[in-house]
């Protein structure tokens, strides 16, 4: 079954993402949640009508390792809001020749290599559900993505996995080359469990990631520095708020997504066993299924 929705766009990534031309009535939204406070405020605004928000996913000032990110917090705040779509901007190293460094890649698959430091399902405490996740990235808003990078003369990638590693250091040279035997396109730390959570919330999810370095593997590179990932970053930001002016402006007011309903069935506890405490923090994601 899937649900008629109007569309609510959002976008986690850089804090200065917001800055688009057209923008009106930003806000700064300061959402409370069962599991947290989320990484900042979330920003809110209008282009031509249609709704935006924006989280900045490592907080203003870049204060949050990828493992000290609040995944659980941003994604229900995200949903408390009305959000039905959310396009991930991400800077990851490219582990293939075809990703070379100033490629936008959008990954179709997600290899997850954290080490379960991370709270990675809002199922648990009395509550437990199982939710599809063959493919972790909403299909109909990966051509939007596609589509946008075109429009904008962006040269791009379509396909294949991200590795997700758990950081917030970078990959030695044996785990790059191991990496790239797994046939892993770029490599990250943010995509898990944000893709998870996302689907559990039921929101379309996908993610839009810049390359800013070869990772390691290559050996006439030196090894990755912070400040050529930053240098490549700056580049990217004038693309990252073009790619996102074009996907808001494309994507429909109303959408119909099999997404939105995805823990119809996903719920394998009896609803009359389930903790009054955990049904109440988790009543805006699965009320309609046990009310």
């Amino acid at each position: 079954m899937s649900q008629i929705k109007k569309t609510y766009l959002a976008f986690i990534g850089g804090s200065g993402l917001y800055d688009l031309p057209g923008i009106q009535n930003l806000k700064e939204e300061e959402i409370s949640t069962p599991f947290g406070t989320p990484s900042d405020k979330i920003i809110t605004g209008e282009i031509d009508g249609k709704p935006i928000a924006f989280l900045p996913r490592h907080g203003k000032g870049h204060r949050f390792t990828p493992s000290e990110v609040n995944y659980r917090a941003n994604i229900y705040a995200l949903k408390k809001l009305g959000v039905t779509h959310i396009v991930s901007v991400s800077a990851v190293g490219g582990l293939q020749e075809k990703t070379a460094p100033g490629t936008a890649v959008i990954p179709t698959q997600i290899i997850d290599k954290t080490t379960g430091v991370r709270e990675r399902s809002f199922f648990g405490k009395g509550v437990v559900g199982h939710v599809s996740f063959a493919d972790p990235f909403c299909p109909e808003l990966q051509k939007y993505i596609s589509n946008a990078c075109e429009q904008e003369k962006v040269k791009t990638h379509f396909g294949g996995s991200l590795v997700c590693i758990e950081g917030p250091r970078f990959s030695t040279r044996a785990e790059s080359h191991s990496f790239r035997r797994e046939e892993a396109v770029i490599i990250g730390m943010t995509a898990m469990p944000e893709a998870i959570l996302a689907r559990e919330a039921e929101i379309a999810y996908a993610t839009l990631a810049f390359v800013t370095d070869y990772d390691c593997w290559k050996e006439e590179t030196e090894p990755v520095t912070v400040e050529a990932v930053l240098a490549v970053l700056k580049k990217n930001v004038d693309a990252s708020k073009r790619i996102a002016l074009s996907i808001h402006k494309n994507i429909p007011l109303e959408t119909k997504n099999p997404i939105f309903n995805t823990a119809e069935y996903a719920i394998m506890t009896d609803k009359n066993l389930i903790p009054s405490e955990t049904k109440r923090n988790l009543d805006l994601l699965y009320g309609k299924y046990w009310n």
